[in-house]
């Protein structure tokens, strides 16, 4: 099924034919018109340069004004191998569809809303007719099953003819044309966006990056680059200031020699102080017992951080190079 974009905004244009895999651009007086575009023959030659197949109006009352226009455009500067012209459905449309035709001049007959109007397109062997489905639906009208009575006819008669699902509202009709085998479909910019969009896959690819993370990236390198070290012989009002300084919800204490005593927390700051009262913030951090920390080197990965949060529940680990503390690994940072 052949995939075009159906637009007159040049800066979606040039952003979704980047991709390098769709077949064409169609486009309307009435895309144009919201747009605010003045120089139409300039617009429709700039996106001839960017597309490879560009579906444009040719508008008249008669067949010989039809076909003018398509001949006016082409003397434009438009390729005949890769220009359609876009005819919407009246015996003059189909007249001058046929003109067009027997010159090799490519046609899409379009807003096409009964099998009978798709019929005399196929007929005057246009290589497109095109059913606006959410229109239709506008109406309350069975849209899909109009686009699959085209689809049925051209396979059944063996017409040269492309139908081409329009008028695409939302990315059912893309499913919908599939499952009915139109052979070409035109959507709007913000539907194609939506095409490739899934929640579970959003969930998936988010797991398949997290646990390549585990299994890549070191210790040190997720770490923030703040060691939070105060020494054992500072105050602990001291040393609440300096945690908070440092942004973490605990600190390292280290002894003279730079070794670690522990790792006082927040939490070990509200239970001395229901238990102690004010008075304890004037005692030294060399005054308090510690349970050894749970450590990891910086050169571990990220898996095995993550399996000692889990078996420990702790929020925070501290982070070694040979005995030395160099920091603290917070559980947000994997």
């Amino acid at each position: 099924m052949e995939l075009y974009l159906d637009s007159a905004d040049i800066n979606e244009i040039e952003r979704a034919f980047k991709l390098g895999f769709l077949d064409g651009l169609t486009t309307t007086p009435t895309f144009m018109h919201r747009h605010g575009i003045t120089d139409i023959d300039g617009l429709i030659l700039k996106l001839a340069k960017i597309v490879p197949v560009l579906q444009v109006e040719a508008l008249g009352k008669q067949a010989k004004d039809i076909y003018n226009e398509a001949h006016r455009l082409l003397d434009l500067g438009l390729d005949k191998k890769t220009s359609v012209f876009k005819i919407p459905i009246s015996m003059e449309g189909i007249t001058a569809c046929r003109m067009l035709r027997n010159e090799d001049i490519m046609v899409n007959i379009h807003l096409v809303y009964t099998l009978q109007q798709a019929y005399m397109a196929m007929h005057a062997r246009a290589n497109y007719v095109c059913p606006l489905v959410g229109r239709l639906q506008d109406q309350g009208h069975d849209a899909i099953a109009l686009v699959e009575e085209c689809v049925n006819a051209v396979n059944y008669y063996g017409y040269d003819t492309k139908v081409m699902f329009s008028s695409v509202r939302n990315v059912e009709h893309v499913r919908n044309a599939i499952n009915i085998g139109a052979h070409t479909i035109t959507v709007p910019y913000k539907i194609l966006q939506q095409m490739t969009e899934n929640n579970f896959t959003a969930v998936g690819t988010e797991q398949f990056y997290e646990h390549t993370r585990l299994m890549t990236v070191r210790v040190k390198e997720a770490m923030s680059s703040t060691n939070p070290v105060v020494s054992a012989d500072t105050e602990l009002q001291d040393a609440i200031v300096k945690m908070t300084e440092y942004g973490f919800g605990c600190i390292i204490i280290v002894g003279s020699g730079g070794e670690t005593l522990g790792v006082f927390t927040d939490g070990d700051l509200r239970r001395l102080l229901q238990r102690n009262g004010r008075d304890v913030l004037k005692y030294k951090m060399s005054d308090f017992k510690y349970n050894s920390p749970i450590c990891i080197d910086s050169q571990e990965f990220l898996f095995k951080a993550s399996e000692l949060f889990k078996t420990h529940k702790v929020d925070n680990l501290l982070v070694t190079e040979g005995d030395k503390p160099i920091g603290l690994l917070d559980i947000q940072d994997i």
